[in-house]
């Protein structure tokens, strides 16, 4: 994929971090979703997805921690973030939650200052929209997760080709992914998802009101059972 991110000038980095950190205060269970998914909010399907978690637990792109309320008090929390005005609202907020064994570090989804086979759980939600190149990421997602890792979305993607969604999707993407922090509204997160080599992927599709970030998925992609060594 080639890269189209764009260098972000640092006020709109902090004015960005700023924004997230205000929509941290955000019921999620004001969050609807509609369709075919199990969960009737967003917070059910954040509870669901992230109360019983244990060990090792990678997040990208944590944002300003808007993830962490639902997070077990137990893990060993590495958030990787990109942009460093989040960095003093996530440890805020994880001071606030009583949560003391985290590690911020400050890099890129792409590159994962993380070991080979030394994670739990990989989770990620509304970040694969705006990583500079979805497929990248997903394979060092694939290389730090333990064998049996697995992998948590939440992740907005591209509605159906030729629907009126789509094509609103496609004409607002330069102007949104500038004002967003490169998000992307018509990228086809879920095609890519299938073919990075996880041992099996489950998830279900929902929508939400807003249509320019809807469809959803959400589910869980497993590491293959046993590593696989190359030899030459």
């Amino acid at each position: 994929m080639t890269s189209d991110r764009q260098t972000t000038p640092d006020w709109l980095k902090s004015l960005f971090a700023w924004g997230m950190a205000k929509a941290n205060t955000t019921d999620n269970s004001a969050i609807k979703l509609h369709g075919d998914s199990s969960y009737e909010t967003m917070a059910q399907l954040k509870q669901a997805f992230f109360t019983d978690l244990d060990g090792r637990v990678l997040e990208i792109g944590p944002g300003a921690g808007a993830n962490l309320c639902y997070y077990p008090p137990n893990i060993h929390w590495i958030g990787i973030e990109p942009n460093p005005f989040m960095h003093s609202y996530l440890q805020e907020e994880a001071e606030r939650l009583g949560l003391d064994n985290i590690e911020l570090r400050l890099g890129s989804a792409e590159r994962l200052d993380v070991e080979d086979n030394s994670i739990d759980v990989v989770v990620s939600t509304h970040v694969l929209c705006s990583v500079t190149d979805v497929a990248t990421t997903l394979q060092e997602i694939v290389r730090v997760l333990k064998p049996d890792g697995r992998f948590l979305f939440i992740e907005h993607v591209a509605a159906e080709c030729g629907t009126w969604t789509r094509r609103i999707q496609d004409g607002i993407e330069p102007v949104w992914k500038t004002i967003f922090d490169n998000c992307h509204p018509n990228r086809e997160t879920g095609e890519i998802l299938e073919n990075v080599g996880f041992q099996s992927i489950d998830y279900q599709q929902f929508n939400l009101s807003f249509p320019i970030v809807s469809p959803h998925i959400a589910g869980v992609a497993r590491k293959t059972t046993v590593e696989i060594k190359q030899f030459n």
